[in-house]
């Protein structure tokens, strides 16, 4: 019988181990040694080639030699996964500080067509119509580019998620096929159940709600189904959402005051973490700002604010809506950076009317509630506040709704049976990297994009 080695291993073979070695010193000018990866780009030249290598990270440069490379590089293609036996030579040039001389080049796994769009060169990428992109969604991820965008989703999902644990909350997993909608069952996905009709969930909230009762603080991170049939830059019909909700506050201020130190932490965490992805889209040694200024408004004050400035009826309309534009929040996100360097604001007390049901009012003004948005860079990527968490205040609000009771017996069971002042928010993790890297659509956000047109691949 034998037993498993628990250990970790050191791979050197890895590019990382490869760097660290040269900067410490302990790999020299010279020196042999192996590495593993995929053939990214291959540029043939006269006698030699310049063989471009992508890692899970990164891309280095390694250099093929006609004569003292014992391969023949034409026998090799792009997309190609392969091991190089080496030479370091030391290379000021290089951003690594290094290429790596090919002694020799073996195969580990070969393709067996052409790649139907060029990985290797970024800006035939970025010159690719959206739907190509898409369409070629499981080869066109590998560009560094592209798949950037997920590292920073990645960044973003961490960020959360230490962040909150740190502050004492309990991660959980709530179910996705529900009989009834949080937001409301306009735009909910009918599913078949076993013959019973249910619906894909459009929102964690009454679930983490519910959990507020068992570990006061909770967080979720997962897939969200809106069917919405909108077709625009910044909708998706399944989305990622981040979703926390915390018991005993004190007022909803508190929720916004966690979410402000929340991405205070997750922009320090992308900038010392993730600066390499973030400059492929914000330009060389661009971090982003540290947040030392955070304003908040309340939504009648943000609306008089856009109307002042756009006198005449555009004005006049915006006062009158119960929400917001996006050339509104667009707005307010430019005039904010403008006037106080602050890419993110709050935006609170909004019409009871646009807010669900759950949703705690204003007691100095019950036309408003205890809720709030917030805009980065002027648009909104999480929506909060305060919730009703008496029994008797909650249906009474359903039923002037005119919602029907028995549908939400398990959600209204917390309250029967007693609920500590709560509150909480939802974020959309596109949202956020669509904003932070200034992209032009949300589906470039998303690895796998759902759309009213897309189920594939």
């Amino acid at each position: 019988m034998e037993f498993i080695n628990t250990e970790k291993r050191v791979d050197t073979s890895e590019i990382s181990y490869i760097i660290d070695g040269f900067k410490a010193g302990t790999i020299k000018d010279g020196d042999k040694v192996s590495v593993k990866g995929t053939l990214h780009r291959i540029k043939e030249m006269s006698g030699f080639a310049f063989v471009i290598i992508r890692t899970a990270r990164m891309t280095f440069q390694c250099i093929w030699e006609e004569g003292k490379s014992d391969c023949d590089i034409k026998d090799f293609s792009v997309e190609e996964c392969v091991t190089v036996d080496g030479t370091l030579i030391v290379e000021e040039r290089s951003r690594l500080g290094f290429d790596i001389r090919i002694d020799k080049m073996e195969r580990i796994s070969g393709r067996a067509e052409q790649p139907p769009v060029e990985i290797g060169n970024d800006r035939k990428i970025d010159k690719l119509n959206l739907n190509t992109l898409l369409d070629n969604r499981v080869i066109s991820l590998r560009n560094p580019k592209v798949r950037a965008i997920l590292k920073i989703a990645d960044g973003v999902m961490y960020a959360f998620r230490s962040f909150l644990r740190e502050e004492g909350f309990t991660e959980f997993v709530p179910p996705k096929m529900v009989t009834a909608g949080a937001e409301g069952g306009a735009d909910m996905f009918e599913v078949d159940y076993f013959g019973q009709k249910a619906y894909l969930n459009q929102s964690p909230q009454t679930y983490k709600q519910i959990m507020v009762g068992v570990f006061q603080k909770v967080f979720t991170i997962g897939p969200v189904f809106r069917a919405e049939k909108y077709s625009t830059n910044r909708h998706i019909n399944e989305f990622q959402g981040m979703d926390l909700e915390m018991g005993f506050i004190k007022s909803f201020e508190d929720l916004m005051e966690l979410e402000a130190r929340m991405f205070q932490y997750m922009f320090k965490v992308l900038n010392e973490e993730y600066s390499a992805e973030l400059e492929m889209y914000l330009g060389k040694d661009a971090r982003l700002p540290e947040l030392t200024c955070i304003p908040k408004i309340k939504f009648m004050e943000a609306k008089q604010l856009f109307a002042d400035a756009h006198p005449g009826e555009q004005g006049k309309r915006a006062l009158l809506e119960p929400d917001f534009a996006p050339e509104e929040e667009k707005w307010l996100g430019e005039y904010f950076l403008k006037e106080y360097n602050a890419p993110i604001i709050f935006v609170t007390h909004y019409p009871t009317v646009k807010r669900p049901f759950y949703t705690m009012e204003d007691p100095a003004d019950p036309k408003f509630t205890l809720s709030f948005d917030m805009l980065l860079n002027g648009l909104e990527v999480t929506t909060g506040g305060q919730r009703i968490h008496d029994y008797e205040a909650q249906v009474a609000k359903m039923e002037k709704r005119g919602m029907d009771v028995a549908d939400f017996e398990d959600y209204l069971t917390m309250h029967k049976y007693g609920m500590p002042p709560h509150g909480g928010m939802g974020l959309g993790l596109e949202r956020i990297v669509q904003n932070i890297l200034g992209l032009d659509n949300i589906k470039q956000a998303t690895a796998f994009p759902r759309d009213r047109d897309r189920i594939r691949p």
